[in-house]
């Protein structure tokens, strides 16, 4: 797809959008005829009634500083100067008013900047390993896959109405699978065989109330057929998937019911069908600016931050940021930092700031963890310092990325639909609850969280997992947390889930992750990780530690409010447009 012809799809279908908007509210279409017409965008409702929640698309978690700039400006135009990183490298705006919409959307565009199928049964945003290029580990630079791939399954009726959603992630290999694969749909590392690129590719991985693992499809399948390959899958995936029970419409469900082997023998068909007659094409030429690309590499930033944030005094929390947010690159005498976004919430001003930064520091990109942060990379050793002290005033210096404290949240009942519990407020709460813990083997334990079964806080992968449920006590609902042990990759690099252990009264889970904490800190043996410390120990064990906790004997009136609340809790459920 040329940049022309680009350029029109996106703008034609916003327009057309724009008409279907001005149709509903004239009251000319109904909700669930307009439902799958505003998904297909990236536009949710909300919890609240007459707004929206619009996700933006990050191919690749990379976006450059032009692109921050424009986030920001809409942000603070139509979204109370608010914006949301979620774990699939998107930024959501909440509380937006339909009508604005259309603008929105047209602004996002002039960036190279899209909405369009980041929700609904569709291929939603392709995540990847947001440091390609920085670190000797990696095989090779994904980035010219991630965007064909992105770009390839973009505005195509296959993937317009699958049975239910579909997730891609490119991992550039090394030491440390920083997106997941193996949770994914199709899940890609790179590799190189006989000299030629290519990659290991499995399929079939999902989290939702009832995870499953990958299988392995391809050991290698060459570069030049990726594009057909993953076609092949969605084929299969939009024949057999289950139409009529969302909740048993994944592909994973495919390969549970027909078994692995009657599902490779007949993506083998639908290769052998593409290669004989064609498919999806390949994009030969990417959009300048699509998911973070440009014709050439960016310029290096000169490292002179705006003077008044220069001279900002330097905090003296400055040596534990470099030990935990700071690390070197491949590239002699330049660095990566990880900013800290708590549970992914930025403000407009923090978003110019970043852009700033990026730009005057850095090489004018911005790089999006799955773990809801952002990274600048190219930052000049010796001006560390002073991209510390720009942070700092930004209130985004804190230390402690990707440690214990740095908590992974879904937004939860705060906006959405589906959630049974404020999710970010118990993350703030837990965060504050470890805070004191300095031992390094707690420290580089994680905590994710999910306001409701679906996931979408990625609880499975966590060393502390949380997601929403409630429970009735005396006649009254009480806000509850199912507590999960052990998730994450083990000492081999394979992903593994977390173990379901107790369902403990949300005002309670910070008490039985720092019991869970001491006794580790006691118990665990040399060299031992936590999840072979959970695995040791059976779950048996910790729902003993957890029992006093799961139906106190004595209820006191905070037990029945939620994390940030002064009310009693009250169940409330929407119609269920899951973000996950």
């Amino acid at each position: 797809m040329s940049t022309s012809v680009y350029d029109q799809t996106v703008r034609a279908d916003i327009d057309q959008f724009a008409k279907d908007i001005e149709k509903h509210l004239a009251g000319e279409t109904t909700a669930d005829a307009f439902r799958a017409i505003r998904l297909r965008r990236g536009i949710y409702s909300q919890r609240q009634i007459d707004v929206q929640m619009i996700r933006t698309k990050v191919p690749g978690g990379i976006m450059t500083a032009d692109q921050m700039d424009v986030m920001a400006e809409i942000s603070t135009q139509y979204a109370a100067g608010k914006g949301h990183l979620t774990t699939r490298q998107n930024m959501q705006f909440h509380f937006v008013r339909l009508p604005n919409v259309p603008a929105l959307l047209h602004r996002l565009a002039d960036v190279r900047l899209t909405t369009r199928e980041a929700c609904y049964n569709t291929v939603r945003n392709v995540t990847a390993s947001p440091v390609v290029g920085l670190f000797d580990d990696e095989i090779f630079d994904i980035s010219p896959y991630v965007q064909t791939t992105a770009l390839a399954f973009l505005h195509q009726e296959l993937t317009d109405s699958m049975p239910r959603k579909f997730k891609i992630a490119f991992f550039a290999g090394g030491k440390r699978d920083d997106v997941a694969t193996g949770m994914h749909d199709v899940g890609l590392t790179a590799k190189i065989v006989d000299g030629k690129r290519g990659f290991h590719m499995v399929i079939g991985g999902g989290l939702g109330p009832i995870p499953m693992e990958s299988h392995v499809l391809d050991e290698f399948i060459p570069v030049e057929r990726l594009v057909n390959r993953i076609e092949a899958v969605i084929r299969v995936f939009n024949t057999y998937g289950n139409r009529k029970n969302k909740n048993k419409a994944r592909l994973k469900f495919i390969l549970r019911d027909r078994g692995f082997e009657w599902v490779r023998e007949t993506i083998e068909k639908e290769y052998a069908d593409i290669l004989a007659n064609g498919g999806i094409a390949t994009p030969v030429e990417i959009p300048e600016g699509f998911g973070g690309y440009r014709s050439v590499a960016p310029a290096l930033g000169s490292g002179e931050l705006l003077p008044i944030i220069g001279q900002t005094a330097v905090d003296p929390g400055l040596d534990r940021w470099l030990e935990t947010n700071v690390r070197e690159q491949k590239q002699t005498g330049y660095s990566v930092v990880t900013v800290r976004c708590d549970q992914g919430n930025l403000t407009d001003v923090q978003m110019r700031g970043l852009a700033s930064i990026a730009r005057d520091a850095g090489d004018s990109l911005i790089r999006v963890t799955i773990d809801q942060n952002l990274m600048l990379a190219f930052i000049p050793v010796h001006n560390l310092k002073r991209v510390y002290a720009a942070l700092n005033a930004l209130g985004l210096a804190e230390a402690g990325a990707g440690e214990i404290v740095d908590t992974t949240t879904c937004p939860g009942a705060y906006s959405c639909n589906l959630a049974l519990t404020k999710s970010m407020n118990l993350g703030a709460a837990l965060s504050e609850a470890v805070s004191g813990y300095t031992d390094p083997a707690v420290r580089k334990l994680s905590i994710k969280i999910s306001g409701c079964p679906n996931s979408c806080g990625q609880h499975w992968l966590a060393d502390f997992g949380f997601f929403g449920n409630s429970k009735k006590i005396d006649g009254r609902e009480v806000p509850y947390y199912q507590m999960m042990l052990g998730g994450g990759l083990d000492k081999d690099g394979i992903l593994r889930y977390a173990f379901t252990t107790q369902s403990i009264p949300a005002k309670l889970a910070p008490v039985a992750v720092q019991r869970v904490l001491n006794h580790y800190i006691i118990d665990r043996r040399k060299t031992e990780s936590f999840r072979d410390y959970v695995l040791r120990n059976k779950v048996e064990f910790f729902r003993g530690l957890t029992y006093d906790l799961m139906k106190p004997s004595e209820l006191t009136p905070e037990m029945y409010q939620d994390w940030g609340d002064d009310v009693a809790y009250s169940l409330q459920l929407g119609k269920g447009e899951c973000a996950a």
